[in-house]
Order: structure tokens, then sequence, then C-alpha cells
């Protein structure tokens, strides 16, 4: 069957790879917190997001309807331009997992479309409009929203229970961080396995085997969340500690306050199709977790990187998808070409990462203490 080519193959492999990504990137989103606690022991808690977020997949299909048919002209999407495009998500999410950064998933993914498709077809083919108000607009607001319901939650979990027994109330909120953390992953699930659903929506309708406008096959969305969940109990370590001991001193209360307000705006965001990044509402959580409670220490230059990442995400896989497009625009050889770069800088990642690797077994100790800020004598 001539829709079924060799080309349309590869890139439905192409985009569960970088579902794959998308999950051991994004495991801290959920579990970071449980795992820094102990509320959940590190493989136990990959474990439970990982069938977490195959159930999640199941839920809803608004956010893969967003992507096959929101942010570009379907009609003139070709499947070059999408393979280019989820080879700039694939590496700027290694690039980002090497160096222990939060950055956003799925930012990763709309800029490395955007990129591939404004090459490949020109700016008419990109729909800015709808950008802003699916992905920018979210992208500001979410994790300000997050921060600022888990800063109330933390708040009112301390006051509440001030009066409680330290211990009891640390049992507890481990308890009850498990429950939380498992509302994470499924919602997880929800909203970040659609978007590979999208994509490879987007790639059937471009070859005809779908018609516009169409939702995703039940043999996508079955795909889809199986690589998600795979990639997830792989579990990125090295994110995990970032986001569990790196960006504040999380006890119980926090954890559960942050997951818990995680999840509202997670799921709040998927019933209306928004394909926000549960990286920023997650680690926008934490933060408001890290400030709700007195006398907590918030490491500022972590949040500032982190940022950071958050800033160049989009710019810089639409620059790597670009590029991979008109390369691959070139031919078989092209396309050839592109793959074995991608391949190459993977294993290269990869390497890198073994210099100073990130465990179960070291993800929770304490990083290095930011340098004390100096101040310049006057002359």
């Amino acid at each position: 069957m001539d829709s079924f080519s060799f080309l349309l193959v590869a890139v439905i492999l192409t985009a569960l790879a970088f579902d794959f990504t998308n999950g051991f990137h994004d495991t801290a989103n959920s579990m970071a917190t449980s795992i820094a606690t102990g509320a959940l022991s590190p493989r136990v808690a990959v474990a439970v997001a990982g069938v977490l977020n195959l159930a999640g997949a199941f839920l809803s299909t608004e956010v893969a309807k967003t992507i096959s048919g929101g942010i570009v002209e379907d009609s003139q999407v070709s499947l070059v331009m999408i393979f280019a495009g989820l080879i700039g998500a694939i590496l700027w999410n290694l690039v980002t997992w090497l160096l222990g950064l939060p950055s956003s998933s799925s930012h990763a993914l709309f800029g490395g479309l955007i990129g591939a498709v404004w090459v490949g077809a020109g700016g008419s083919a990109v729909r800015f409009g709808a950008i802003i108000e699916k992905i920018v607009i979210p992208a500001v607001a979410s994790p300000m929203v997050a921060c600022v319901v888990a800063l109330l939650a933390t708040y009112l979990a301390y006051v509440i229970t001030r009066r409680a027994a330290r211990r009891a109330v640390g049992k507890g909120f481990r308890a009850g961080q498990i429950g939380s953390a498992s509302l994470v992953a499924l919602a997880h699930g929800t909203n970040d396995a659609q978007k590979t659903m999208g994509v490879i929506t987007l790639a059937l309708i471009s070859t005809g085997a779908l018609s516009h406008g169409a939702g995703p096959p039940w043999w996508v969305v079955l795909s889809a969340g199986l690589a998600i969940s795979l990639g997830t109990y792989a579990g990125g370590w090295r994110i995990i500690r970032t986001m569990g001991k790196g960006l504040t001193d999380i006890q119980s209360p926090q954890g559960f306050a942050a997951e818990t307000s995680a999840t509202a705006v997670i799921l709040a965001s998927s019933h209306m199709g928004f394909p926000l990044s549960t990286t920023q509402v997650c680690t926008g959580s934490i933060l408001g977790a890290g400030l709700g409670r007195r006398l907590a220490h918030v490491r500022w230059g972590v949040a500032g990187r982190i940022a950071v990442s958050w800033l160049l995400t989009l710019p810089a896989a639409a620059a790597v998808g670009g590029v991979a497009a008109w390369v691959a625009d070139q031919g078989d050889l092209g396309v050839a070409l592109v793959a074995v770069v991608a391949l190459a800088a993977a294993a290269a990642f990869y390497m890198l990462s073994r210099r100073r690797p990130v465990s179960p077994e070291n993800v929770n100790e304490a990083p290095a203490p930011e340098p004390p800020a100096t101040v310049k004598p006057a002359a």
C-alpha cells in the first residue's frame, strides 16, 4: 500500500523513539519528590509511573487533535518535515537530559516541527496564532499558576498540622504522596503521550492514510502509550536528582502539595486541549512548595539555569529541525545522513553521561552547594 511507505514507517518509529525519550526525560515530573522524601523507592516509583502513564494515554485525545491539526497546516506537511522535526526534539531532549535540566519535551517537539515545516513549506504553513494561544500563553501561565497553587497548599498544610506530632505528620503525608504522585503520572500520560499520537496522526494524514481532521486510531494510542511507559520505567535519574534535591529541600507535606497542585493544573489543561509542558508545571509546583515552607531554601541558581533552558527549548529545537529538514529534503541520501548524525549524537551523549552516572543508588545524594555570592570591596 502506497500510503504506508518505508518513509512513513521510519517516521512512526522515530516518533515512538521521541515518545520513549519523553518518558525518561519526564519521569521526574511525577516521582522526583516522592523519591526525595522516601515515600517510594526509586525502582518502585518508576514502575508505578510507567503503568499509570500507559493508562493515562487512553483517557483523552484532545491534545493529540491540537497537534495533528492545530499548530501547522496539515495539508502542507510532508513526511520529511515530520521526520526532521522529531530529530530536533529528540536531540534537544538528550542534551537537556545530559545536563540534568528539566526542560520541556513538549516544547522541544513543537519547536522541531515548527522549524522543519517553516523551512520545508514556508511561514504560511505555520499557524502562529494557534502557537501563541495554545503553546506560548500556557507556557508562561501554567508554571506560575502551579507555583502559586502549590505555595498556598504548602502553607496551609503546615498551618493545619502545626500542632500535630512531626513524625506522624511526615508518615501521613508520605502515604498521601503515593496517591498524589500516581495522579501526576496518570495526568502525564494523558497529556504527553497524546503529543506523539498527534505527530503520528499528522504523518498518516499527510500520506492520505487518514482524512484531514481525523483523530488517532486505536493502534496509535496503544503504541504511544507503551513507548512513553517504557521510557518512564527507564528512569531519567539525572533530572530526578535535579527536581528532587537540586531545586529546594523537599519534605513530605511539600511533596504532597506540589504533586496535587500539578495534577490539578495538568488535568484541567488536558480537558481544554492545551498541550502544555508537564515539566514546567511540575517544576513550578516544586518551586511553590519550597517558597510555601517557612525557612525553606530555594536554590535560585538552579532555578535560573532551568528557566534559561525553557527559553532556549523552542528556538533551539526549531533550529535543529529546520537544518534537518533542509538536509533531509535533498533525497534519500539526505534522510540517511540526518539519521546517522542523530544516532551518532545520541551515542555520544550516552557516553558522556557515563563519566558521572546517576542511578537509583545515588539519585538522592545532595547536590553540590551553590557558591556564596561575593561582594566586590569598594575602592
